[in-house]
């Protein structure tokens, strides 16, 4: 236990200092993702560094900091099953049948005669941008990866962390968002 004069030497700098690396490892350990490792952990020291007067010593400071630590972990995946029942998730059934034909209301739509220039419109990138913003930061990165910079599914998945069948997974969702995104931007504007 802390007692209360140790209390005054403890300040937001020597607390990240002490403990960055514990807190990284551990949430990266629970994301198995560099970046939201790193988010996470920032957030944690946001929420410390906010609540330090309010720190009485009940604990030491890096039970305190791991217990804060942990909350963000779990609002992350709360966060993350909401988007992915949302938006994400939509499995091959919702779009078709029994049969594999498409389901009323579900099919793509019509692009018109002029789509092979319908990047080269102004108002189309613009919505594609936002749909392509809208998607989780690891989906966005890997789609940008395979279709603007054309890299290798296996050159991703060393870029990225990730496993083959992870960067899949996230393709067909990321696919199946935009396309969502696209078709009401774009087709209901």
């Amino acid at each position: 236990m802390t007692n209360t004069s140790n209390l005054k030497e403890i300040n937001i700098e020597n607390l990240v200092a002490e403990h960055t690396e514990d807190m990284y490892r551990w949430a990266f350990h629970k994301t198995s993702s560099n970046e939201t490792a790193e988010d996470l952990v920032q957030d944690t020291f946001l929420v410390a560094a906010e609540k330090l007067s309010g720190f009485k010593g009940n604990s030491s400071p890096k039970t305190w900091l791991f217990s804060i630590l942990n909350n963000k972990i779990i609002d992350f995946y709360r966060k993350k099953a909401r988007t992915e029942k949302n938006i994400g998730n939509q499995s091959i059934t919702a779009l078709f049948d029994g049969d594999g034909n498409w389901k009323k209301n579900r099919e793509p739509r019509d692009w018109g005669e002029d789509e092979s220039h319908l990047l080269d419109n102004e108002d189309f990138q613009k919505i594609l941008k936002q749909c392509l913003d809208a998607l989780p930061q690891r989906w966005n990165t890997c789609v940008k990866l395979k279709y603007l910079s054309t890299k290798s599914g296996e050159e991703i998945c060393q870029e990225v962390g990730i496993s083959s069948s992870n960067f899949w997974q996230i393709i067909h969702r990321a696919k199946l968002q935009l396309r969502e995104c696209i078709d009401e931007n774009w087709f209901n504007h």
